[in-house]
């Protein structure tokens, strides 16, 4: 018998607003991160798809996120948006905050939104590529809680911390990257533990500073930052960018929800959009063509551009459905019940 089940598109969207409705999160937020969860599972990048519905229904239960919280936007300046999340889900706040940022990028050339005091999850990728389906280039970070180490430490100050970036291609796929500052993200060591595996050396480190492949042992320790110092110092760019710029907290002044309803989960991201048209003018068209040239060297050498496994899981995906473990589907079935 398999481990793995197959289920549409549309009932793997069902079974998300199932899980979020049942354990109070408004329809209004339901809806933006089923659509988060959803492109990460129909694209398979598991570890932000629909595993992430166990985490925000146990933070809403912790007290860590407000269901039912309305975001607050504020016309900062002429080019910056805030939204106050109000401790909702951030996934909201950027769709609410997202036809600003792309008015103000258009009319002014650059301009960022910054979300505050939000609960956030999920992957930068959909946020950023929503934009360069707009035609911008786009640019998006944010904090998350200490779990990484920075370079030559041995427990956890930075965020996993990611950084990711979307280029507008007309006529292709947009030149997409999005990745966590440490060496992986969290929930990768996630999956590795819930899957009893161990993780490949260089990943983390125990509680005593030691090198360790535990999953488990990697969790109650510290992450590493991917490139040594050169990561640990873009981890700490987005801290002060998506955290003091913005007036939100640096990640290791938050904390994961908990039982005891003590943590403080919420910070910031950033996200700027810039219009090649307002830069370019007349000129704008003829330069993102020469873009191209870029790309092509890449690919004539037998390499891979970022996202392009991404794209050919999400053609695979649209014909046969979503393929994950049974065990993990079981799990959510059981969230809509009890």
């Amino acid at each position: 018998m398999s481990d793995d089940i197959t289920i549409s598109l549309q009932q793997a969207e069902a079974l998300s607003h199932k899980v979020l409705t049942h354990n109070g999160f408004s329809q209004s937020h339901a809806d933006a991160i089923t659509r988060s969860v959803m492109a990460a599972q129909r694209d398979e990048c598991h570890s932000h798809g629909l595993y992430r519905l166990i985490g925000c229904v146990q933070t809403a239960l912790n007290g860590g996120v407000d269901t039912q919280a309305e975001p607050t936007i504020t016309d900062q300046a002429a080019s910056v948006v805030k939204v106050n999340a109000n401790k909702g889900c951030s996934l909201l706040s950027f769709e609410m905050g997202k036809p600003h940022l792309i008015e103000k990028a258009k009319r002014s050339g650059i301009a960022a939104l910054a979300i505050n005091n939000s609960f956030h999850f999920s992957a930068l990728w959909p946020e950023v590529e929503a934009l360069s389906v707009e035609g911008l280039v786009a640019l998006a970070m944010t904090p998350s809680h200490a779990f990484v180490a920075p370079a030559g430490g041995t427990s956890p100050l930075f965020g996993t911390n990611p950084i990711a970036f979307s280029w507008p291609r007309p006529g292709n796929t947009p030149y997409t990257f999005d990745f966590a500052t440490s060496v992986v993200a969290r929930g990768e060591i996630e999956l590795h533990r819930r899957a009893g595996k161990s993780i490949p050396e260089g990943w983390a480190i125990d509680s005593e500073g030691n090198s360790t492949t535990d999953p488990v042992a990697a969790l109650a320790g510290a992450m590493l930052p991917f490139g040594s110092y050169k990561g640990s110092a873009l981890s700490t760019m987005v801290e002060l960018l998506a955290g003091s710029l913005i007036g939100d907290l640096l990640g290791h002044e938050t904390q994961a929800a908990n039982a005891e309803k003590t943590g403080k989960p919420f910070h910031g991201e950033l996200i700027i959009a810039m219009s090649p048209e307002a830069f370019l003018g007349k000129d704008a068209a003829s330069h993102l063509e020469h873009a191209e040239v870029l790309f092509e060297g890449i690919l004539d050498q037998g390499a891979r551009l970022p996202s392009q496994r991404r794209f050919e899981a999400r053609a695979r995906s649209q014909v046969n459905g979503l393929t994950f473990p049974k065990a993990l589907y079981d799990e959510l079935n059981a969230l809509t019940v009890q």
